[in-house]
């Protein structure tokens, strides 16, 4: 009771204070609002850039370990030692195989391959500038492949090569215009006729402008090596990867990539004192490269709206300074009505950090306006954890600037407080 009453007093002193002199109060809050704003700001700006940029490379999959010549990032703390990894053999239909007889952790195993500037027609209309994929079963359920329309390659024309296939949105709008079914129509790669099983769903265009299945056209990966060579040549476009999807009790992919690690080394032949001859790649290791790279400017965000809540905090100390000196009277009245030292503490600390609260408040909605600009293809969100990031930097400044004050306060005999004018 004692509590919810000091709260009420204090809340009804700040008040009065904020609407005593409503120019000086808000020119005194001015600094914590623009600091809250920058490192609000800041941060939302950085914590949307980065979670649009992830999301650019969905398209990788999650959950997944992908055997590669090249490493997405360097391996260990050097440079890109591409000196080394261009002697490496590229991933092999045969060690696919091995991997998918042998591996125990996995969920799901695929082969594949790419092509890019491939041309698909249909009989008058065509396509160009389409990644053409040669892909392996198990496929689908490493990339999550939606259809909108059709179905999936069967086991039976993955390993017979048959000439099925499958369309990205925009390939099927182009080539089957005006609403054309183009489920069992066929097309086009390379002069050879493939049928079409199946349709994906829209994605769009990502932030980064990566990769995305609307201008993909999947073909089972024994018909994909019968139009091209893959796996010949150490600078051959055409390797082929393997990639292999965990379980999701395995934390951190650990046991999986131990695994595999021990499985293809064995199979390639390497002692125990040779490096690896080949990367196992995670989609993580570009998410955290970004990451680290959003922390130097996270940090910059702190220094600059530093500055400014620092002044702000100065700010709202002299608001309190004054506040105090206008109301040493009521002070000196209050205490001799029995009123404790922590009473007057109280009182005027919850000023402070109501008042810091009001300028904090008034930062986080500027950002929160900010987000209805448009950014283009960039979509930003005010998020619950920088709200409360704002409110809690706000609160903390607010019970720095008013602790001396709030001591002053509580210290002031009260008898000489009672003669004092104010």
């Amino acid at each position: 009771m004692l509590v919810l009453r000091l709260i009420a007093e204090s809340f009804l002193f700040a008040w009065k204070a904020l609407k005593s002199n409503v120019l000086r109060t808000i020119l005194s809050l001015l600094g914590v609002t623009i600091g809250i704003f920058a490192i609000i700001a800041v941060f939302t700006l950085v914590d949307s850039l980065e979670k649009n940029i992830k999301s650019s490379f969905d398209f990788l999959g999650t959950g997944v370990i992908y055997v590669s010549k090249w490493p997405f990032t360097p391996e260990g703390n050097g440079p890109y030692k591409w000196w080394e990894y261009w002697r490496r053999p590229t991933p092999s239909l045969n060690e696919y195989k091995f991997l998918n007889a042998n591996l125990h952790s996995k969920t799901a195993i695929a082969i594949y391959a790419a092509k890019g500037n491939t041309i698909i027609r249909q009989k008058s209309n065509s396509i160009g500038q389409i990644g053409l994929r040669g892909a392996g079963e198990g496929y689908d359920e490493i990339f999550e492949i939606n259809l909108s329309n059709g179905r999936y390659f069967t086991p039976d024309e993955v390993e017979g090569g048959r000439n099925v296939v499958i369309l990205g949105h925009e390939v099927a709008l182009s080539l089957f215009p005006n609403d054309r079914d183009p489920i069992g129509e066929d097309v086009k790669i390379k002069n050879l006729k493939y049928k079409v099983i199946g349709v994906i769903k829209r994605a769009g265009q990502s932030f980064l402008g990566t990769p995305s299945n609307d201008y993909t056209v999947i073909i089972p990966y024994n018909s994909f090596r019968k139009l091209y060579q893959t796996g010949t040549g150490m600078w051959n476009e055409l390797q082929s990867t393997i990639g292999v999807k965990g379980n999701g009790f395995d934390l951190g992919l650990v046991e999986l990539e131990n695994e595999m690690k021990g499985l293809l080394r064995g199979r390639r032949g390497l002692r125990p004192t040779e490096k690896d001859s080949f990367a196992l790649n995670r989609p993580e290791a570009i998410a955290n490269a970004i990451s680290g790279l959003f922390d130097v400017v996270g940090i910059a965000g702190w220094i600059i709206g530093g500055f400014s809540i620092l002044v702000g905090g100065f700010g709202i100390a002299n608001i309190m300074f004054v506040s105090v000196k206008e109301r040493t009277s009521i002070i000196g009245l209050q205490k001799s009505l029995g009123a404790k030292n922590y009473f007057i503490l109280f009182q005027f600390l919850f000023e402070a950090v109501f008042l810091s609260l009001i300028g904090g408040l008034a930062g986080i909605l500027l950002v929160f306006l900010l987000t209805f600009i448009p950014f283009g293809s960039l979509e930003v969100v005010l998020s619950v954890k920088n709200i409360v990031l704002g409110l809690g930097v706000s609160s903390v400044i607010g019970l720095i600037a008013g602790i001396v004050p709030a001591a002053v306060a509580a210290r002031l005999d009260p008898v000489i407080a009672i003669r004092s004018n104010g």
